[in-house]
């Protein structure tokens, strides 16, 4: 029985140990995805893509990352309808402490992403509070579905392609702190007030184009 147990305690550590070099092996780089530690203020309205865009870009350089392109992981709808898994680049992705978050575009839409509560971290490296906490901002904009592609034009999913902060509309959003990191459930409204009442606060991904 004893040597039954110390089988079955050297087989422990051992595994202990195989865990630990993983993770001390898993890759590391420069940061190229963040959660923004603020939206537009408006809501929804972020000032079309465009503007998303432009608050990526500025967040970056408030960290001195402003030397590469970023991207909001955003999709639209209608005419011209983009996919917000076509406009961030092809990978690999790393959040500002040097985590990977994915290796390339189908991992980062598979099970296999590394997006949590704890590697989806703003720009400087903080952790963004989420479901548990006061106030919870774990809601993040994205338009998209579960494959990082937008919905059909028939009813609105994204705030009218994020210009409105109107509470007609909707936007989809994911929880950076669940598996269903971009797409989980539809905001009330396009409203800074409707996005806070569900969990939210107008917080969207950004990821650099490594192309």
């Amino acid at each position: 029985m004893r040597k039954n147990r110390n089988v079955v305690a050297g087989l422990a550590f051992c595994g202990l140990i195989v865990a630990s070099l993983a993770v001390a092996q898993q890759a590391a780089g420069p940061m190229s995805f963040f959660l923004t530690s603020a939206g537009s203020g408006n809501g929804a309205n972020l000032g079309g893509i465009e503007g998303a865009d432009a608050i990526c870009q500025n967040l970056a350089e408030s960290v001195d990352s402003g030397n590469l392109t970023w991207r909001a992981y955003l999709s639209t709808q209608g005419d011209g309808a983009v996919n917000a898994r076509d406009r961030i680049g092809s990978g690999p992705w790393f959040n500002a402490n040097g985590n990977r978050i994915a290796a390339d575009v189908a991992e980062l839409h598979s099970v296999m992403n590394r997006i949590s509560a704890f590697t989806a971290v703003d720009e400087r490296g903080r952790t963004i509070p989420g479901s548990g906490y006061a106030p919870n901002r774990h809601d993040i904009l994205t338009g998209s579905q579960t494959n990082g592609t937008a919905y059909g034009g028939g009813n609105d999913m994204t705030c009218s392609n994020w210009t409105s902060s109107s509470d007609n509309g909707k936007a989809r959003v994911g929880h950076h702190d669940y598996a269903a990191w971009n797409s989980a459930h539809d905001s009330r409204g396009c409203s800074q007030a409707a996005l806070i009442s569900s969990g939210g606060d107008g917080l969207f991904y950004c990821f650099a184009i490594q192309d």
